[in-house]
């Protein structure tokens, strides 16, 4: 007699879901190796092949799309089972999915991510950092990270700090011979820190006068994709870097970088944690949230 476990039918969502063994494998914290053999296995056990597979797609078969729309309803009952009876845990457990991009995952790191670790350490984070906004909810994961324009309508979301700023910044080194930028537009005479977005266009630097947004395409030496690494060549004066306040508030405080351009960078929408809306969450999930209200509640009363 066959034994159907309910991670295998997670996975078959999962590959249906992303259309690649790589990317689901990402989705649920293993190996691809160990996703394609679970499949496998599956397919065995039931005797009727799921996925159409090449050497550049994964596909569901007649079959497998079937299977996938008979047992999705069962499955999103089973998992609410589950909630039901983990909300009722004294000590959360289990594992919370967060998406968020890089930034934000430094600045929430400390006081939310890790805050929470130590408060239950028996919850394990799973934190996804990309540059895409994703649909957390077709995507598996239970909170979402994003500035508070971007949040979904049909999200619940919390705020989780103070406004943000943009910073920009070059070593004094940089500053010797050459004299600070007074407006947006002297950046043209500077070399500047070009950075690369996820979809492959370069980033323009914002800016804000009299409440008209300002963009400047700038030019440099370099071009990154990664804020630390821009970080590095703006400390060896290689040129002027345009970075979320919070990545180099403690460069300037020390003055290892001098700030310029400040009227031009006003305060932009805080970071909110979002969510769907779920009857019966499981523990750890409430715990979390929870801790997020705390964390608003503190950045409201400074």
């Amino acid at each position: 007699m066959a034994i159907y476990r309910l991670s295998d039918f997670d996975a078959v969502l999962a590959v249906s879901r992303r259309g690649s063994f790589r990317a689901a494998a990402l989705d649920l914290g293993m190996s691809t190796s160990a996703l394609s053999n679970a499949i496998a296995k599956l397919e065995e056990q039931l005797g009727v092949r799921l996925f159409n597979r090449t050497t550049r797609s994964v596909s569901l078969t007649d079959a497998g799309r079937k299977f996938v729309d008979q047992m999705s309803p069962a499955l999103r009952d089973m998992h609410q089972a589950l909630d039901t009876a983990r909300s009722q845990q004294e000590t959360p457990t289990g594992v919370l999915r967060i998406n968020t991009f890089a930034t934000a995952g430094r600045e929430i790191l400390s006081p939310l991510i890790l805050e929470f670790m130590r408060r239950f350490p028996q919850v394990r984070i799973d934190l996804v950092t990309e540059g895409n906004l994703v649909d957390i909810v077709a995507d598996g994961f239970d909170f979402g990270v994003r500035s508070e324009p971007l949040v979904p309508t049909d999200m619940i979301a919390i705020p989780l700090g103070p406004p943000r700023r943009h910073a920009v910044v070059g070593a004094p080194a940089y500053f010797e011979n050459r004299a600070p930028p007074q407006k947006p537009s002297d950046l043209r005479a500077h070399d500047c820190i070009r950075t690369r977005l996820p979809n492959g266009a370069m980033l323009r630097w914002q800016f804000e006068a009299e409440g008209r947004p300002v963009h400047v395409d700038v030019d440099g030496p370099i071009t990154m994709d990664e804020a630390s690494l821009a970080r590095l060549a703006v400390l060896e004066a290689v040129g002027i870097g345009f970075f979320m306040e919070s990545d180099v508030r403690e460069d300037i405080e020390a003055g290892r970088l001098v700030r310029v351009l400040v009227k031009w960078t006003p305060p932009l929408s805080p970071l909110c944690l979002y969510y769907p809306s779920r009857r019966n969450p499981p523990a750890a999930f409430k715990v979390f949230v929870d801790l997020a209200r705390e964390l608003a509640r503190s950045a409201r009363g400074r």
